[in-house]
């Protein structure tokens, strides 16, 4: 009987034994668990606070790096008018005088000009669409030639920073047929700089330097043309062709307007060549002239 006794004790104390350690391993566990589960919470939060920081850097980042709003071409984050077009507005928003050209033919020149500007345009001219011209050619260098010396007082008294430039004409619109005669000659069909050309027609008084700048495009709206004592745009016509042939490279687009008119008409596609004729709208035309300098040999027109 004792051994049994002392077996059955034995049993008991076993039994309470890897009760006592069951329990202790699992209230290991838990402790365990509760004392990692504040530390990943810890972490998540720092991991947060420390991708907040970084972004409020980016922020600041972006913030202090924004680039200054470039003159040209506007881009789509700094859409700033330039001053040369906000004057432009404010002029024709409180003027009722519009330019002479309708928008069809300001049309044909403005698609040039999109695809030029900034560039150097020479225009024949002096008017309420001065302004116009320059804010259309933003950045580049727009040049006016001008009869009336009263005329450029007036229009620079309204519209300041224009550069303009007096010239005086010595023809007249009632010699138009003699100088159609003197232009069909040998030596009015050399290309050279107009200042040193034989030919009667071209004009030699410019300031020299509208001889010497590369131009992009002409626009030839000027001088006054429309009665018999008039100056007439025969040489204005003819020098402007030659202009653009003694570029010393790539094209040059001219524009004539007024071409309803007989001089206009006859003088453009003879001198500006009807092979060089691209467009026509209303009473302006196209013209786009090649370098002759670049391509010795070239005939006066193709």
């Amino acid at each position: 009987m004792r051994s049994k006794t002392q077996l059955s004790c034995n049993l008991k104390l076993v039994l309470i034994s890897f009760i006592f350690i069951f329990f202790f391993i699992m209230l290991f566990k838990s402790s365990l668990f509760s004392f990692s589960q504040p530390l990943m919470t810890t972490t998540s939060k720092t991991n947060n606070n420390l991708s907040i920081t970084s972004s409020s850097q980016q922020e600041t980042d972006k913030t202090t790096k924004l680039p200054e709003c470039p003159s040209l071409p506007i881009s789509p984050t700094c859409t700033k008018n330039p001053p040369s077009l906000v004057n432009a507005i404010i002029h024709y928003a409180t003027t009722n005088i519009t330019p002479q050209q309708t928008i069809q033919e300001i049309s044909v020149s403005s698609k040039i000009l999109q695809k030029k500007s900034p560039c150097n345009f020479l225009v024949f001219g002096l008017g309420h669409d001065s302004l116009m011209w320059t804010s259309l050619n933003y950045g580049g260098r727009t040049v006016f030639l001008e009869e009336d010396k009263s005329w450029i007082e007036q229009i620079q008294t309204k519209i300041s920073g224009l550069e303009s430039y007096h010239v005086v004409y010595d023809t007249k619109v009632h010699q138009s047929d003699e100088l159609m005669r003197i232009g069909m000659e040998d030596n009015c069909k050399e290309v050279s700089d107009p200042r040193h050309s034989k030919c009667e027609l071209s004009h030699k008084g410019f300031p020299s330097e509208i001889y010497e700048v590369e131009w992009d495009v002409i626009m030839v709206d000027a001088p006054t043309g429309y009665f018999d004592g008039a100056p007439g745009r025969m040489s204005a016509i003819y020098t402007a062709g030659l202009i653009a042939r003694n570029k010393e490279n790539g094209e040059t687009d001219v524009f004539v307007h007024d071409v309803d008119r007989k001089v206009e008409d006859e003088f453009s596609k003879a001198f500006l060549c009807e092979g060089y004729l691209r467009e026509q709208e209303g009473r302006i035309r196209h013209f786009n002239i090649p370098s002759h300098r670049a391509r010795l040999g070239r005939p006066f027109c193709p």
